[in-house]
């Protein structure tokens, strides 16, 4: 069953997703904050780059996902040597956070791989990897929530929070957002939402609603990140804050009615995905349209012009998204199942 489609495409808009990690504050970017971003320069044989998204509190292991990404080097082949003269860093425990380590905003990191450790694995071996490099490149994948009228909420909220699947997280992401457009009645006026503020707030704290580009927008200012939601059937991506200077993104994918969230996989089974990104990393937009372009050649989307729906209040009948727009306006029906 699907809730009302009116704030996710009813209204034309790319669909929204709900806060994700509303426990957490959002990233703050003022000096001496705990949170504020760091810049980190990463020296590997393939050149020098920059490190961005990261901060006095990010794990270890994320900072070692995010130099795998972009050196090619698998963390549990790394050796990441800071200072002058360089010392080795103790990657032993993975859940360490970079204050905890002798290193700070600004520092260069030179990364090694570990010749010691074997280049290739028994799993890689037998099928010809051309090379390591090739073995721990890490790979573009959809991560599949629940289908129950809160997937975009609980997609972002699984991005944000690296990858934590909580699905009960979307009543709070929804009280989240009516404050905030409760809060500013002036900006979010019946214009923008289409009814009134209170009519928007009191819709959108119920379970069997859908959210749409209103509810993204609010929650890429909330936690400081660009949101691209990638469109299976429109192969475009849709960005989210991006002229707002975020150093971080996260990625969704939507086909019609659905919201996943992407994540890089590595081969290693004890790195944990990489969910949030670098706002300069374009190459995984690439990848993200590569997804898109080919779930829309298994014809893995629907359209939403097209699709058969029902009005499980009054059991209608009705097709696409026009129809359940004007059927919800008419009759203020708004929960929607598809046929």
């Amino acid at each position: 069953m699907f809730g009302c489609a009116k704030g996710r495409h009813l209204d034309a808009r790319p669909a929204a997703g709900c806060p994700g990690g509303v426990s957490g504050s959002v990233p703050g970017t003022k000096t001496g904050s705990p949170d504020a971003m760091w810049r980190l320069r990463c020296k590997a044989k393939g050149g020098t780059h920059v490190l961005q998204g990261l901060s006095s509190r990010t794990r270890l292991q994320e900072l070692q996902s995010h130099i795998a990404a972009i050196t090619g080097i698998a963390p549990g082949s790394q050796r990441i040597l800071v200072g002058f003269p360089p010392e080795c860093l103790d990657l032993s425990d993975g859940n360490t956070t970079l204050g905890d380590l002798p290193i700070q905003s600004g520092d260069m990191l030179i990364v090694e791989e570990d010749q010691t450790r074997p280049k290739t694995s028994p799993a890689f071996s037998n099928h010809g990897a051309p090379s390591y490099v090739r073995e721990t490149l890490p790979v573009l994948t959809r991560f599949s929530v629940p289908a129950d009228n809160s997937c975009l909420f609980t997609s972002v909220y699984y991005v944000v929070e690296g990858g934590v699947l909580n699905p009960a997280c979307a009543p709070e992401m929804r009280r989240l957002i009516a404050q905030i457009v409760a809060s500013d009645p002036d900006f979010y006026s019946e214009a923008i939402l289409g009814k009134t503020n209170q009519e928007y707030c009191e819709w959108i704290k119920r379970d069997d609603t859908w959210g749409g580009a209103i509810e993204i927008s609010i929650l890429s200012k909330f936690y400081q990140c660009e949101i691209c939601v990638v469109d299976t059937q429109t192969v475009r991506i849709d960005r989210f804050g991006e002229d707002a200077g975020y150093t971080k993104r996260v990625l969704l994918i939507y086909d019609g009615i659905h919201y996943d969230p992407l994540q890089h996989n590595f081969p290693d089974p004890d790195t944990p995905p990489l969910t949030i990104f670098s706002s300069n990393d374009d190459i995984v937009l690439v990848q993200a349209l590569e997804l898109a372009d080919e779930a829309r050649r298994k014809r893995q989307f629907t359209d939403v012009n097209r699709f058969t729906l029902r009005c499980m209040v009054c059991q209608k009948g009705l097709t696409g998204q026009a129809e359940a727009r004007d059927h919800a306006k008419e009759t203020g029906h708004t929960n929607f199942g598809e046929v």
